[in-house]
């Protein structure tokens, strides 16, 4: 019995060390190389720098770059609120209808059947041509900005634009973008200051057929005219005594009630840039 027992635990004994080395050894081995292999496992961390892109700004006088020191459109403050990876074109112009701002000089001062001023040629104006350049306009991941509204209300022509034509206009603008790859978005009018007592209360039109024109084209609507009268209200603005020269509202407005020094051109980029990022509009990502 001896002798068979002994015959049968020495194999044994053997296979028991062998996986006690292989077994130390693959420990060993794990432990020197694993924290390498994960390495080699893990994703490489993303080095590619974010697009850039433009963005592109149409509008009137209170978007406009400034001439001199007043009147300063808030889209000449807005460039500075974003990163290097943003470029903005302000082609706001003052004094512009929509329709005026594509068409220029081809707006008659007459209106035809349909009411509406007559264009003619209908041949667009280097501004807009310039953003629908293949080569050097609107590209894909791109922003268009569109503010209009201010003029629109005329009832006399070039500067007269009817409710169905405004709508038309803004969509077909937001269209071209988006053929292009572009994103456009659309502001309601940026409002005036006008007080009720002590309060400041909306002031534009073409507010509903922007909204409307938002919509139609699919593209996220910034209610600047709403969001720029509750900045007057909680700068307490209003009761207002008519003199544009002196104290807050005069450092905010030019000598009038609807355009800006250039530190109430800043409040308004600054408002704009606030419902980017609380609309979660992509453009926001690009904010400094």
């Amino acid at each position: 019995m001896t002798f068979f027992r002994k015959r049968l635990l020495l194999p044994l004994a053997v296979l028991i060390i062998q996986f006690t080395l292989t077994a130390g050894a693959g420990d060993a081995l794990a432990a020197q190389t694993g924290p390498d292999r994960a390495a080699d496992c893990a994703p490489a961390a993303s080095t590619a720098a974010a697009p850039k892109i433009k963005v592109w700004l149409a509008g009137d006088s209170t978007m406009a770059n400034p001439n001199g020191n007043c009147p300063a459109g808030w889209g000449s403050q807005f460039g500075s609120l974003f990163t290097g990876d943003a470029t903005v074109v302000n082609s706001a112009v003052g004094g512009r209808s929509v329709q005026t701002w594509l068409y220029e000089s081809n707006v008659k001062s007459t209106k035809g059947p349909d009411g509406e001023c007559v264009v003619s040629p209908k041949t667009f104006a280097k501004r807009w041509l310039d953003m629908l350049n293949p080569a050097t306009g609107m590209r894909a991941g791109d922003y268009l900005i569109i503010q209009f509204g201010i003029n629109d209300g005329s009832s006399s022509c070039p500067r007269h634009v009817g409710s169905a034509r405004y709508q038309e206009l803004l969509s077909m603008m937001a269209k071209a973008a988006k053929d292009r790859g572009a994103h456009p978005v659309l502001l309601t009018p940026v409002s005036a200051l006008r007080c009720q007592g002590g309060t400041a209360v909306g002031s534009r039109g073409f507010l509903r057929e922007t909204a409307d024109a938002a919509t139609r084209s699919g593209a996220p609507l910034i209610d600047l005219h709403r969001l720029s009268y509750t900045l007057y209200n909680s700068l307490k603005f209003c009761p207002h005594n008519g003199n544009w020269n002196t104290g807050p509202v005069g450092a905010f407005f030019c000598n009038d009630h609807t355009h800006f020094e250039r530190a109430g051109a800043q409040r308004i980029a600054g408002v704009v840039a606030k419902a980017l990022r609380d609309q979660r509009i992509g453009l926001a990502s690009y904010l400094r």
